[in-house]
């Protein structure tokens, strides 16, 4: 399997179009139980291109953008240019270099699925303010609700050697989480509306999806077109989510 920190580099440009955003109504959340101000300060841990970043950069914190892949950091610097309210930070979760007792509000996404737990842990207490929290947020597809998303994670499985590796949905989010923290749970709705390249650039995307060079490429693409041919209504096909948020603290 690819490295964690690496897994991602071939694909930023896809990742930046093509990967979903969280709900506004996140933010509204994270107000109502006290986890968010407009003044507290956010480490995003894995902030990769910056899609949860800028959700937070929006409600106007000062955001500290944690990423050791330098493609994925490179390209949130360029996207979140025009924020003066962020700054981007060469760390790990286990080392993220930021000052002891300065954060307001740990963030992370998909990302801390690969995290080292109890490494990541030491490094949270350190970084959070006594009365600091920790969101874990991350869009989860919605497989096995309808015959699209059961032939898509079909096609997955057949064309996709790591995509039982790495997918989230099959872990025991809840029980992994627990170990770390005592947390909360909501869920919001969440989906696109994808074309047909939007569909493509969905999968490949996904750090899972074999390259250009892979024997697997051609046919996984044939198989996706196949399958858009067959669900679209007016030139899209709805790609459903759960956006799960996690929050507690140490």
């Amino acid at each position: 399997m690819l490295n964690s920190t690496t897994r991602f580099s071939d694909r930023v440009d896809n990742y930046i179009k093509y990967r979903p955003h969280y709900p506004i109504e996140v933010i509204d959340y994270l107000k109502s139980e006290n986890i968010l101000r407009d003044d507290s300060i956010i480490a995003d841990i894995g902030s990769g291109t910056g899609i949860s970043t800028e959700l937070f950069l929006r409600n106007g914190n000062t955001v500290y953008g944690v990423e050791p892949n330098k493609e994925m950091r490179e390209a949130a610097e360029r996207l979140l240019a025009g924020y003066g309210n962020f700054a981007s930070i060469t760390g790990t979760a286990e080392d993220s270099t930021l000052s002891s007792n300065s954060i307001d509000v740990i963030t992370a996404g998909q990302a801390f699925h690969w995290f080292d737990a109890e490494k990541t842990k030491i490094e949270f207490r350190r970084i959070l303010k006594t009365d600091g929290n920790i969101v874990l947020m991350w869009n989860v597809k919605k497989m096995g609700t309808n015959e699209f998303m059961n032939e898509y994670e079909k096609l997955l499985l057949k064309y996709c050697p790591e995509f039982p590796e790495v997918r989230h949905e099959k872990m025991s989010d809840d029980e992994v989480i627990s170990m770390f923290f005592k947390y909360r749970l909501k869920i919001f709705p969440n989906y696109q509306m994808l074309d047909l390249e939007g569909f493509k650039g969905r999968l490949l995307s996904s750090s899972y999806a074999p390259t250009e060079t892979d024997p697997n490429f051609e046919p996984m693409l044939a198989g996706m077109k196949g399958i858009f041919v067959k669900f679209n209504e007016n030139g899209k096909i709805k790609f459903e989510y759960d956006t799960k948020i996690y929050t507690g603290s140490l």
